[in-house]
């Protein structure tokens, strides 16, 4: 009997800390966006949103322009865009600096960062 008891107490232990561990490995997912006009050069962000709805409503508010569009949707991630001569690019990264990386490589010569942005 006291051999069952010892060996219900590690079960129901075990079951415990299992929980324990699968509460911290639990991820929420942070939505941002990313809006741009190239044309008047006006741009706005929005990061650890809930929804990515709101995070594109707020980025297309803070842009400002008419004619702002949404360029970068990010979730648990960062993006940045780049500017040049030709054209605009985006990059996105699990880090600033690869989504920086990636958008000025994509735009080619002349290009320069105009925004960035990145979720928690």
């Amino acid at each position: 009997m006291k051999t069952l008891c010892i060996v219900l107490l590690i079960f129901v232990a075990t079951l415990g800390a299992g929980t324990a561990t699968a509460a911290t490995k639990s991820t929420k997912t942070y939505n941002g966006a990313i809006a741009y006009h190239r044309d008047s050069q006006t741009w706005g962000y929005s990061v650890n949103k809930l929804t990515a709805r709101d995070a594109q409503t707020e980025a297309l508010r803070q842009c400002g322009h008419e004619r702002c569009e949404i360029v970068a949707r990010l979730r648990n991630n960062c993006g940045a865009v780049a500017n040049g001569p030709t054209r605009f690019t985006v990059g996105i990264g699990a880090t600033r600096q690869e989504s920086e990386t990636k958008s000025l490589r994509t735009c080619g010569k002349g290009c320069e960062l105009v925004a960035w942005a990145c979720t928690r």
